[in-house]
């Protein structure tokens, strides 16, 4: 079979994250400059789709890191209902792929209009959203053909974690970015065979993580859906027992992601509740019972290792969608730029 523009972007992860890291590094210095002289007590964030799940892992990262509070603005207020934000001391920060779409570039406006200090993550830096920003930090990532976002994703977390590194000049996640192009390589070889068994024939899924895995299980959840035509769900590991968990009986396919973190005892208790409610439940990070283990990359500084984990999951779906009979470029009813106002 003709390898998949996916599969093809999937491998060049690992290149361009490398590439990112050699070639954007004074952007990204000029804007942690700017924030080191701002030293904002909020930051917010302007996405949607694949990128907004980006900014949930910058959310966590930052919050974790730094202890600065991140929320995400919804772009309607300012390109449909025309209300200004008082973001005065505030970073505004834009992510998209495409940098084109209309209400992330308003809104990006309207933040740069209401005081904040705007920094825009996108592939294009000529982009529209690149041009209303303070600052651009350019993914470099090449062409992306499949609609499924997958290498410019993995490199818009990469852009934010290195901002974050710079801001706040923390050596222990800065050597960790150096050392991640060879964690990523490593991912693409990762056998998540049994799960592909599993999910072959499912209808529905739950995939659960907590922290910046929870970000990672939205991503995978929407690439379930987009690549493979199965209606997944994406919670945080704690949160899927408030309500959630009611309709987890047998066989109800779970994927929790686990890294090494605070919260993976958390993600591993939850996985082994419900599979003793009859789930066949997949967890990575570590063994639980009644529970399948998936391999992944070990000894990661905490804020790297979902994004690693993200990597593998590309991998995995890209040949999971195959096998449901889909063409995991062409998702129906999608386009590659998603132009929304």
């Amino acid at each position: 079979m003709t390898q998949t523009h996916m599969a093809r972007e999937v491998a060049e992860i690992p290149a361009a994250a490398a590439r990112f890291l050699a070639q954007s590094g004074t952007a990204v210095q000029d804007a942690a400059t700017a924030m080191q002289r701002l030293d904002p007590g909020l930051i917010v964030t302007v996405a949607r789709g694949s990128s907004d799940h980006a900014a949930t892992y910058l959310k966590y990262a930052v919050e974790l890191l730094a202890g600065v509070p991140v929320a995400s603005v919804g772009p309607s207020v300012a390109s449909i209902y025309g209300r200004p934000l008082r973001l005065n001391g505030a970073v505004c920060v834009g992510i998209s792929q495409s940098g084109q779409s209309p209400d992330i570039v308003e809104m990006m406006r309207a933040g740069r209009s209401g005081g904040a200090l705007s920094v825009a993550i996108t592939n294009f830096a000529d982009s529209p959203m690149g041009a209303a920003s303070d600052h651009c930090l350019p993914l470099l990532a090449g062409v992306e053909q499949s609609v499924a976002a997958t290498k410019t994703f993995v490199v818009s977390v990469l852009a934010g974690l290195t901002l974050l590194a710079e801001w706040r000049q923390d050596d222990s996640l800065r050597r960790a970015i150096t050392d991640l192009p060879d964690a990523l390589e490593k991912a693409l070889h990762l056998d998540w065979s049994p799960l592909a068994a599993r999910l072959s024939r499912a209808n529905s899924a739950y995939v659960l993580g907590r922290g910046p895995a929870f970000a990672i299980a939205n991503e995978c959840a929407l690439k379930l859906k987009e690549t493979c035509g199965l209606h997944a769900e994406s919670y945080s590991a704690a949160e899927v027992l408030h309500g959630p968990a009611a309709i987890v009986q047998a066989q109800f396919p779970v994927l929790a992601l686990g890294v090494e973190d605070a919260a993976l005892p958390h993600v591993i208790a939850t996985a082994e509740r419900l599979a003793a409610q009859g789930a066949d439940v997949f967890l990575t990070g570590a063994a639980a019972k009644g529970v399948t283990q998936l391999p992944l990359v070990p000894d990661l500084h905490p804020l790297v290792a979902p994004l690693v984990l993200a990597t593998a999951f590309y991998s995995f779906v890209e040949g999971l969608a195959r096998r449901r009979g889909f063409d995991p470029d062409t998702p129906p009813h999608l386009r590659k730029v998603t132009e929304t106002v």
